[in-house]
């Protein structure tokens, strides 16, 4: 079983270990400097409920905690400021902000006025400009299009794990495989990588240069 974070570049090929540890990471968020890469951790391998929130910075390895307030709660998912100034963590008593690396973190609970551009950063959202976000259906296990009218379509049936795949493309893990859609015309692929990790998930992309990182429970 492994816990760990792997990277591999997003027109496929081989899969690169980038996290070595005895405990499980989840939910990785690449940052829009594509440098730098905001995870959750668990307590232990198995433990799939993370507690703690962690930068990497991916050209030297270095990692760095950053810490919560005690009434925040655990963390469960995060996000980057489209500038890549700040985190937006969902914790389990509600959404805060942090300064980014190398700044202090300086945690803050989002205030009402900034909500709704909060909550933006932690969806998957679709085109440039944007016209609609990824939402579970009433189906869990399949995933739907939710345009601004208000009205949900099917996106994909036992599908998992959606991500932005720049403007024009969605990605989600269908089983194992990570199908990578057009938004407009075209033929949907798969990534096709090499010396994959066993049951990958929870995919963060990063468009330029290509790349993108995995996690493998």
């Amino acid at each position: 079983m492994s816990g760990d974070l792997y990277a591999v570049r997003a027109n496929g090929g081989p899969v690169y270990q980038i996290t070595f540890t005895t405990v499980a990471e989840l939910r990785p968020a690449l940052a829009p400097n594509g440098t730098d890469v905001a995870f959750l951790r668990g307590l232990s391998l198995r433990d799939s409920v993370p507690t703690s929130l962690w930068v990497m910075n991916l050209l030297n390895g270095a990692e760095r905690e950053l810490q919560l307030p005690k009434e925040a709660g655990p963390p469960s998912r995060v996000a980057w400021s489209p500038d890549g100034g700040a985190l937006i963590i969902q914790a389990a008593n509600g959404l805060y902000r942090l300064d980014a690396p190398p700044g202090k973190p300086n945690a803050q609970a989002v205030s009402a006025a900034e909500r709704a551009a909060a909550e933006s950063t932690l969806s998957v959202l679709l085109g440039n400009p944007i016209f609609a976000r990824v939402v579970p259906c009433k189906r869990e296990e399949d995933l739907c299009v939710m345009p601004r009218s208000g009205k949900s379509g099917i996106l994909a049936q036992a599908a998992s794990d959606p991500v932005r795949w720049g403007d024009d493309s969605v990605a989600f893990f269908a089983g194992e495989l990570l199908q990578i859609r057009p938004l407009a015309r075209g033929r949907p692929r798969l990534l096709h990588w090499s010396h994959a990790p066993a049951r990958p998930r929870q995919v963060t992309f990063f468009q330029a240069p290509t790349a993108a990182i995995s996690n493998s429970p």
